[in-house]
């Protein structure tokens, strides 16, 4: 779930529990867990509410000084407004953990072989995941638009795609740029043999 950066301290702190979106349709669920980037946040309800029904209380949770402000923010009007109310999780980010662990089996290579190659048939591009992560091993903390004209690519489409490497464990995210996790090391260590 994206936030604005501003909101960071306050979800990181936990005094940010409401957040209020309009969507066509409802983008989170109740009971998952979502990434943000102060902390992990699980989804406790999700409501259909309208504008007049949210209280001054119920803006200070999701941030803003008064209703009037919140509902001022709001963009698109013609799309349905939703009630999103979230706590932050205790504990380590998941991709940390996994990030981390570079003791790789034979079945973790060809699960993450696996998962690649279907990343790689669904690019709109062919395939890139390899290209992309001997890049990041190649030149750490380099600047995504540099590493992404490296690889003759668009840097929005090229962070999307990083992301997706992030997600599996496979690199980390840098103040600026990027490099491998341990268990991307691991797995180019493994794939090179």
């Amino acid at each position: 779930m994206q936030f604005e950066q501003r909101y960071g301290p306050a979800i990181a702190d936990g005094s940010l529990t409401l957040t209020f979106r309009r969507w066509v349709r409802p983008q989170v669920v109740e009971g998952r867990r979502y990434r943000t980037a102060a902390r992990i946040v699980e989804v406790e309800a999700i409501d259909l509410v309208s504008p007049g029904d949210i209280t001054d209380a119920e803006a200070r949770q999701a941030g803003y000084p008064s209703a009037a402000g919140l509902v001022g923010d709001l963009r698109d009007a013609a799309a349905p407004l939703y009630r999103v109310r979230f706590h932050g999780v205790a504990g380590p980010d998941p991709r940390d953990e996994l990030a981390a662990a570079d003791a790789l089996s034979v079945e973790d290579v060809a699960e993450l072989d696996r998962r690649l190659e279907r990343l790689d048939r669904a690019g709109k591009d062919g395939p890139w995941t390899m290209a992309v992560l001997r890049t990041i091993a190649e030149r750490p903390a380099v600047r995504a638009p540099d590493l992404a004209a490296s690889c003759g690519r668009e840097t929005l489409a090229f962070k999307l795609d990083v992301r997706k490497l992030k997600t599996l464990g496979l690199t980390r995210s840098l103040r600026i740029g990027y490099r491998l996790s341990p268990r991307g090391e691991a797995y180019l260590r493994a794939t090179e043999r």
